[in-house]
């Protein structure tokens, strides 16, 4: 017995290692020498959110949101980590991918199984043609110990382990991606409520200076020195403004159930007092070069860890082409009583091993090496596209910036020039020099002009955010888990470790 098992474990030794299957190469990706945006000329009065890269400039890493310095959104963030459920949801599957792993080891190891069984035979006195000499009941009496070993020679679980750790990494990167996108949309609809408190405050202050254009227009009315037409005019143009100021309390409070959402918290649970949107002060964001993305972006990253995945699947299916070897051993004890049952000569075993090669199939294994191969190369177009989608994220949301910036410059300029001509207007309209109408007209200038500066810059904190979150947020590729490796050749994204 001992013989036979060194024989079957040395033949293991000299083929286990043999692969079949391509070896994994990281597929390349159009890359730019730098982003396009990166190359305009930067006004630091109107710009100023991209900046070169120096070693003491560290892009803010994993809390990015507070380069903004508001503490409510830091808290709300905060909570967001610890309390979203599409987060839990997100880490489940992490830990079921997890899981899987050991599934797959599972596999390079023997399986052992042991059991025991007592019977009473009692056969039949009349059987045909058999002569019963003993017509009493007998005894079946057994404990065998069962061991049985697939010889990886082609690889085929060894790649399945492979293929399971880069699944994990991909799942991992996935987490990643989900968590960055809740927070970018946290800080999305947090930006997007204090814009709604800055409106709010402008129209408050606008209901109040046409509620004294309207007590403008009755005296001058009931001196005679205007119709009631302005009185008539002033007070829709008041009663206009009121319907748009309460107005926009709903717009608010969908922001806060949707940030009450986020945080894993009852709409009715959470009251966010309101604020100036002015307090959020993005800092400038630290230049890199478009190869840079790749390591920064976790859906990249998840894209190449699938490409690795199924990489690995072409060699499972290749393997399907060769021999499968098997090795089972049994062992244990027989006897008729339970007297005899444990002594020597009730010892049983065998040991041998089982080859098996698909002969005919129909072309089921060359389909399944042609579809795993088709999956192979739809998950490098999909990791292809998804770096391409990352670098127009980036290019989008530079030139977002840099129009906005010179954008809210002329911004200011009109405001400044329209409340100047409403000044100017209404002088005139006290004089007698001019009708209503013009002072309804610069009125409403002026505010179309106020909201659209308030709008401009919720604009420009909003690409501020998609800009980090097109960058990866501060994640990198470092952060993929520790996995343990068999030694298989490898891309550029494996870490090396124990699990």
């Amino acid at each position: 017995m001992r013989h036979a098992w060194g024989g079957v474990a040395a033949f293991g030794f000299l083929l286990g290692g043999c692969m079949v299957g391509p070896d994994y190469v990281t597929p390349a990706v159009p890359v730019t020498p730098k982003f396009k945006e990166a190359t305009r000329p930067v006004d630091p009065k109107t710009d100023g959110t991209w900046v070169r890269a120096i070693p003491s400039d560290a892009f803010e890493r994993g809390k990015w949101w507070e380069a903004f310095g508001d503490p409510e959104l830091d808290r709300l963030e905060d909570q967001l980590g610890d309390a979203n459920q599409n987060l839990r949801e997100a880490e489940a599957r992490f830990a079921q991918s997890r899981a899987l792993i050991r599934l797959a080891r599972a596999s390079e190891f023997p399986s052992v199984s042991a059991g025991a069984s007592a019977a009473s035979i009692k056969e039949s006195a009349h059987q045909p043609y058999v002569l019963q000499t003993n017509p009493q009941p007998l005894g079946d009496f057994e404990m065998p110990v069962d061991l049985n070993y697939e010889i990886d020679f082609w690889g085929r679980i060894r790649r399945g382990v492979e293929a399971a750790r880069e699944e994990s990494q991909a799942t991992a990167a996935d987490l990643s991606t989900a968590s960055l996108s809740l927070h970018a949309e946290l800080a999305l609809d947090y930006i997007d409520l204090r814009a709604q408190d800055a409106q709010q405050r402008l129209l408050d202050q606008t209901v109040k200076a046409y509620a004294h254009a309207l007590d403008l227009t009755l005296k001058r009315q009931s001196g005679g020195l205007a119709p009631e037409s302005d009185v008539e005019q002033a007070r829709a143009q008041l009663d206009t403004i009121k319907v748009q100021d309460t107005d926009v309390g709903v717009t608010r409070a969908q922001f806060e159930h949707a940030i009450a959402v986020l945080i894993g918290e009852p709409p009715a649970a959470l009251n966010i007092p309101p604020a100036p949107l002015g307090q959020l002060k993005p800092r400038a964001v630290p230049g890199m070069l478009p190869s840079e993305l790749l390591q920064r972006r976790p859906d990249i990253a998840a894209a190449e860890r699938r490409v690795a995945e199924a990489n690995q699947q072409i060699g499972i299916a290749d393997a399907a082409f060769y021999p499968n070897v098997n090795l089972a051993a049994l062992a244990g004890f027989q006897g008729t009583t339970p007297a005899n049952w444990f002594v020597w000569p009730s010892l049983l075993w065998s040991v041998g091993t089982t080859l098996s090669q698909p002969i005919f199939d129909g072309g089921a294994i060359r389909a399944q090496s042609d579809a795993v191969r088709a999956a192979y190369t739809e998950n490098v177009a999909s990791y292809r596209q998804t770096t391409l989608s990352a670098f127009q994220d980036v290019e989008d949301n530079l030139s977002t910036l840099r129009i906005l910036g010179r954008e809210a410059k002329q911004q200011r300029d009109a405001v400044i020039a329209a409340n100047q001509a409403l000044k100017t207007f209404t002088t005139l309209y006290i004089g007698g020099e001019v009708a209503y109408l013009q002072v309804i007209t610069a009125q409403t200038t002026a505010l179309s002009n106020e909201v659209n500066e308030v709008d401009i810059q919720r604009r420009r904190m909003e690409a501020n955010v998609r800009l980090i979150k097109a960058l990866g947020g501060g994640w990198d590729v470092g952060q993929l888990p520790v996995l343990a490796s068999s030694g298989l050749p490898r891309g550029a994204f494996v870490p090396v470790g124990q699990q």
